[in-house]
């Protein structure tokens, strides 16, 4: 008798036992670290996601890719570059982690790209009191005088190799980027970008007669009726200043501004790769 009950509760305890060796857990991704910096002179913190290759080693140089919205392009960018640029270093560069709770909540956790990646105020003064558009300058100080520097000081990167990625709104923070402070980043990768207001954008210092080999890669989708004029011109524009360190590629990819986001990822590091290929700067 003793031992059929030791049987039947070994039995009730079974299934328990089972469920709780299922208990999910959370997955990390190899080889990545996660450093919070906080933007000096302000309160205002973010995370660097670092995504070293397969291959690194602290005996080898390594080429970076840095790139905004973290949250949305780190797969993809990650597979990528697994595939086409296996020496690379990818630094992903999150929304401000500590932005205040009702805007969070009203909004999301990208409320902050807002004001970050964008580099003039709102006209309207309910949107410029919430948002306070027209950061980007202080987001390009904090990239070049925090990011940067740390990712030198911890890793062992190649000179005259940093990439930029950024796609829509990031896109248009790169353009900015590209045309006031062209040596932040040796090559620009411009999915898309928000140029709606490129009569202002191109009227902003321009500081692309750099004398260091820059390239740039610009696509818009192929159904952004209303973008793909802006994207052009902008292309056009840079085409005109006659730069011969500046190597520029337009590309239209197949679908929307949505649907092209992933696709846009993938050519735009082939591209790179390319570059690399071809021994150019990167």
């Amino acid at each position: 008798m003793t031992q059929s009950i030791i049987i039947l509760i070994f039995a009730l305890l079974l299934p328990m036992k089972l469920l709780a060796s299922n208990k999910s857990v959370p997955y990390e991704i190899p080889r990545t670290q996660v450093v919070q910096l906080t933007q000096a002179g302000t309160e205002r913190t973010y995370e660097l996601v670092i995504q070293l290759p397969e291959n690194y080693s602290a005996q080898k140089q390594h080429p970076v890719l840095y790139y905004t919205d973290m949250t949305w392009h780190i797969e993809m960018l990650a597979s990528a570059a697994y595939f086409l640029m296996e020496d690379t270093i990818l630094v992903g560069i999150s929304w401000q982690t500590n932005m205040p709770a009702p805007l969070l909540k009203e909004e999301g956790a990208h409320v902050s790209r807002y004001r970050d990646y964008s580099f003039a105020p709102s006209t309207k003064p309910e949107s410029q009191a919430k948002y306070q558009f027209g950061g980007a300058n202080a987001h390009i100080d904090f990239i070049r005088n925090q990011v940067k520097p740390y990712i030198a000081q911890h890793y062992r990167v190649k000179p005259g190799s940093d990439s930029y990625f950024g796609y829509s709104l990031g896109g248009l923070f790169g353009a900015y980027t590209l045309l006031t402070r062209p040596d932040t980043f040796n090559n620009y990768l411009l999915g898309s970008p928000s140029v709606w207001r490129l009569t202002q954008l191109l009227e902003v210092p321009n500081q692309t007669n750099a004398k260091a080999k820059t390239h740039v890669y610009l696509s818009y989708g192929s159904l952004e009726d209303k973008l793909s004029p802006h994207v052009k011109g902008l292309f056009n524009f840079l085409k005109s200043t006659n730069n011969p360190q500046l190597d520029i590629e337009l590309a239209e990819i197949e679908g929307t501004h949505q649907t092209a986001a992933p696709l846009t990822g993938v050519r735009a590091i082939k591209w790179l790769s390319e570059r690399t290929a071809q021994g150019a700067t990167l």
